[in-house]
């Protein structure tokens, strides 16, 4: 397999499965859109441009057009196989995508040229996260919209998920490792625009069955290792101060 990055990190075949199945899409895709359209501090763009950095084999496009309604919708991806199954997955939903063939840290989109960016559970993939996080920037208008959606290190860096998938080690972060970097990069954003689910399938190691068999009390926020952060975080107007 050829694929369109020198730094692609291949997935495995249980990962590839995985990303196509109904517990990907109801369970992970669905809640994260939900939830990164909770964290808006104002509505979100009419009819924006809208793009999927990393939107493997299109299953976010339905979910994406439902919830945002964009007039232009744009999907990009440095594997061909999973742009093949991309433009299927459009053909199928009968929705309009452009789709490209690129890594992340290097965007074939002109500067200022999209509302809004959906980053989901790409970004612990990418080797290149400085220069990915600089073309986001790049590539979003003035008070354009990242809306970020990341598992961390606490999730990716344990037995069960690093036998099940494949991932650069090095680069992992935390929650506050991500927000700092965004917040490094330019965008703004508060409090209220920033939430750590804690969904079943992301409660490393045992994905809850403690909880759930009422062996272990469940953690509150500040007694855990976040495994999740989500994110809408704005690009300044031009000017503002």
């Amino acid at each position: 397999m050829s694929f369109l990055s020198d730094n692609y990190v291949e997935e495995t075949r249980f990962g590839f499965w995985f990303l196509r199945s109904h517990t990907w899409q109801h369970h992970v895709l669905r809640v994260a859109i939900n939830d990164l359209r909770s964290l808006f501090s104002e509505p979100p763009p009419a009819h924006p441009v809208l793009l999927d950095a990393g939107c493997g084999q299109g299953k976010s496009f339905q979910l994406l057009h439902q919830t945002f309604a964009p007039q232009r919708l744009t999907g990009l991806d440095a594997d061909p196989h999973s742009l093949e199954l991309s433009r299927e997955e459009a053909a199928r939903q009968c929705i309009e995508v452009e789709l490209i063939g690129s890594d992340c840290a290097s965007i074939q989109l002109p500067d200022a040229s999209v509302d809004l960016l959906f980053c989901h559970q790409t970004f612990h993939h990418l080797v290149e996260q400085d220069l990915a996080l600089a073309e986001f920037y790049r590539v979003l208008k003035p008070g354009g919209y990242l809306l970020f959606a990341e598992s961390t290190e606490a999730y990716i860096d344990t037995w069960v998920i690093r036998w099940l998938f494949r991932h650069p080690m090095h680069v992992q972060k935390s929650a506050a490792g991500y927000l700092q970097m965004i917040r490094q990069q330019g965008f703004e954003f508060g409090p209220q625009n920033v939430s750590y689910p804690y969904l079943w399938w992301s409660r490393a190691r045992d994905f809850g069955l403690l909880e759930r068999l009422g062996l272990q009390r469940p953690k509150a926020a500040g007694e855990r290792e976040e495994t999740l952060v989500n994110v809408v975080a704005r690009k300044p107007l031009e000017g503002a101060v």
